[in-house]
């Protein structure tokens, strides 16, 4: 596709002049894990396979986003290796001209079997999810007793070379205080930037409270009881985490204060679910189909012009500290993390 210049058409910028560049786009809404913050433990009810935006669908959106700015992307789920033939997709969005970056967040545990054959399709970088490293408050968080599967899928997707790999975990109250320095000399010793994420009221048995969330200016306080830190200076104009290096130079931590001091401001960033419905923030409440478009036959121009109406009406913020705030109709596996 040809560049912006060339198209003359103008960046995707919203109404508050955000720079939208960053699209992330969820492949199924399935997962191998029941995480609490995210899953109900059974019964969940996925979406049926013919409703997913199929391979050629998810590059027909990217290759016009890109001609609008859309330069970074990000797979998602549900668990996205639940997906089947995911490099083949892969290898589809890396030809598509503009793309600069292609991320996946997982949690690895399908790692040890498709690491390779992922970065040889084109995936630069990995969010890997892992709130603990305790075996048992592993298995009480995701449901599921399989940390060692974990950790060797995290090793080999080391060994493969990715460009980097990051560790998300979500911070609870009375539950991530014991990790919090766990993962951190994992991170400082194996090359890891370690990330830690406010806990947000997307779990789908709706029993996130404020009282539950560990909140990031305490996570670098229990830090910095051991370690000095120095902050990234702008770190939040690049993405959502305030970054922290090491003063002796081993590692970096990120702190994502989703909750108690959004990031909104500098957010540059809109979704794709996996059944095609385009979110301008991970809290919204309103969805523009572009899956309808698509297979009602909307031409490439149709299409450009719902995506700017949609990112023009981008919500300024989350709303989770107001008393107007108001849960999003999905869960996170079905928005796409």
């Amino acid at each position: 596709m040809a560049s912006l210049e060339e198209q003359n058409q103008p960046k995707l910028v919203d109404g508050r002049a955000r720079n939208i560049v960053n699209l992330r786009i969820s492949v199924t809404d399935r997962c191998n894990f029941r995480c609490t913050y995210c899953m109900p433990a059974d019964n969940v009810e996925f979406m049926h396979r013919d409703k997913l935006l199929t391979f050629e669908e998810i590059t027909r959106i990217v290759q016009i986003a890109s001609g609008m700015g859309i330069c970074r992307l990000r797979l998602t789920g549900g668990e996205p290796l639940m997906r089947k033939d995911l490099p083949v997709l892969i290898r589809m969005l890396a030809e598509v001209e503009g793309i600069e970056d292609i991320a996946m967040t997982t949690n690895a545990f399908f790692l040890k079997e498709h690491a390779e054959t992922l970065k040889e399709a084109g995936l630069q970088r990995l969010n890997i999810s892992l709130d603990a490293l305790d075996p048992e408050k592993f298995r009480h968080v995701n449901r599921k007793d399989c940390l060692n599967e974990v950790l060797e899928g995290i090793k080999i997707a080391a060994d493969v070379g990715f460009k980097s790999i990051k560790i998300n975990a979500v911070a609870i109250r009375n539950f991530s205080e014991t990790e919090i320095m766990r993962l951190v000399e994992m991170g400082r010793s194996d090359g890891f930037e370690i990330r830690f994420i406010e806990f947000m009221p997307l779990d789908s048995d709706q029993t996130w409270e404020r009282d539950k969330v560990l909140f990031g200016h305490e996570i670098v306080d229990f830090i910095r009881k051991k370690y000095e830190l120095i902050p990234v200076e702008n770190s939040l104009e690049i993405g959502p985490a305030s970054e922290y290096n090491f003063a002796d130079g081993k590692g970096r931590v990120g702190i994502i204060t989703a909750v108690s001091n959004p990031f909104c401001d500098h957010c540059n960033r809109i979704r794709i679910t996996a059944n095609g419905k385009l979110r301008t923030c991970l809290f919204s409440t309103h969805e523009t189909d572009l899956k309808e478009l698509i297979r009602g036959g909307a031409s490439d121009e149709d299409i450009i012009k719902t995506i700017r109406g949609a990112v023009l009406n981008k919500e300024p913020g989350h709303k989770i500290n107001l008393d107007d705030f108001e849960r999003p109709h999905r869960a996170m596996h079905a928005i796409g993390g």
